[in-house]
């Protein structure tokens, strides 16, 4: 079963518009009806005009006329709260048994069996396996497999969830931006779900950091500010452009994908959000505040860029024993500071790309960047939108 999810927001009515007009329309009706009432009555015999017969009279209209009035509104709440829930109903979000694609480029009645013949393996991370599959119709994709069994997490297999889950992963197949990677379509499946991406055969930015460590891989500065140019972008689409706001939460090297000319797509946008229990920010990339108090805002999101943009400048790991040595301040991030507040701010760039005296300026420019994205408050560091303007001003793009 295939589900093409258009982009339009559903509109639930409140108590207004038709059901106000529901209440006029049936408070006219009553009045018609004490009206007539009350016609008839005087259309009798000539009625004796004694001052206690008129007051008896008097207040028997005015208590028709009450009650008429409160039964009429007590109807028209109730016909409108009716109309309401039937609207409700009929644009509930449907919940979805097969597979939901997203893109008219996939075909959904071979996808499950696509996924099945034992796709080609990847790589793995603690939420699940990435593979590459090949549809009938010669498309390649990238599928990532999140697996929770039953006994693990009891609480995914309630409908409810699932259908949040649903819902979230509808909104997330909305997010476009060449800076993003687009969910194109999704499985579920009775141990997890199977997320359909695009597939880029370059591989992540980790993999390619590690090549360029392993010396199999050159990696020039002009490209490397251009990969962190590309991440910010992607960071202010979601944080600046998207309504409501969006958080990456799980921003780190492997989850940047770099396309055959190097330009960065962010992955696993919004997916702690979407699936229970699941492992955000690998260590190294963490926030100081994800870890004190578990708070993550947009300034959690430009803390891990920061950390990406010291192993562009750096060439280390932020895991790397050499953080842990005497005099190496624990981190990267404590670890620039030093050097920028001694003036040897040069002695942390990768001597691999150190070339042109221009090109040395603009990365000790980076360097005091990356230092103040670090910073330990979030009210410090900058926001995606000022990150933008800073890395461009640093090169043409």
């Amino acid at each position: 079963m295939s589900y093409y999810y258009m982009d339009k927001k559903r509109h639930i009515p409140g108590i207004c518009g038709f059901e106000v007009l529901s209440m006029v329309v049936l408070f006219i009706f009553y009045l018609n009806i004490i009206s007539a009432q009350c016609s008839s009555r005087m259309s009798g015999p000539p009625l004796q005009f004694h001052a206690q017969n008129f007051k008896n009279e008097f207040r028997r209209i005015s208590l028709s006329i009450l009650f008429g009035i409160i039964t009429g509104l007590v109807c028209a709440f109730l016909f409108a709260l009716l109309v309401r829930c039937f609207i409700k109903y009929i644009n509930r979000t449907p919940f979805i048994k097969g597979p939901v694609v997203f893109s008219l480029r996939i075909p959904s009645k071979t996808l499950k069996s696509a996924l099945s013949n034992e796709p080609e393996l990847l790589g793995s991370s603690p939420n699940g396996m990435y593979y590459k599959a090949i549809l009938d119709n010669g498309l390649t994709v990238a599928v990532k497999r999140l697996e929770f069994f039953d006994d693990c997490y009891p609480e995914v297999q309630s409908k409810a969830t699932k259908k949040k889950i649903q819902q979230e992963l509808i909104a997330l197949s909305c997010l476009r931006h060449r800076n993003l990677m687009s969910l194109r379509a999704y499985i579920r499946e009775s141990s997890g779900y199977s997320l359909v991406y695009d597939y880029v055969p370059t591989g992540s930015l980790a993999d390619v950091t590690k090549r360029v460590g392993e010396n199999q891989l050159q990696l020039k500065w002009e490209t490397r500010l251009r990969i962190a140019v590309g991440i910010v972008k992607g960071l202010h689409y979601l944080h600046f452009t998207c309504d409501p706001k969006r958080l990456h939460y799980n921003l780190k090297p492997s989850n940047v994908i770099l396309d055959a000319e190097f330009k960065p797509r962010l992955a696993d946008c919004g997916l702690a959000i979407v699936i229970p229990n699941f492992y955000r920010v690998a260590s190294g990339y963490n926030a100081p505040e994800c870890i004190q108090s578990c708070r993550y805002t947009d300034k959690s999101d430009v803390f891990s860029f920061g950390v990406i943009l010291g192993v562009l400048l750096t060439g280390r790991d932020p895991l790397d024993p050499f953080f842990g040595e005497a005099g190496n301040g624990g981190s990267v991030g404590q670890w620039l500071r030093h050097l920028q507040q001694v003036g040897e701010a040069r002695e942390a760039l990768d001597k691999s790309i150190l070339g042109e005296e221009m090109e040395e300026d603009e990365m000790l420019m980076a360097v005091r960047i990356a230092v103040v994205c670090l910073s330990d408050m979030p009210a410090d560091r900058p926001s995606s939108d000022e990150l933008v303007s800073m890395l461009t001003q640093l090169n043409s793009f």
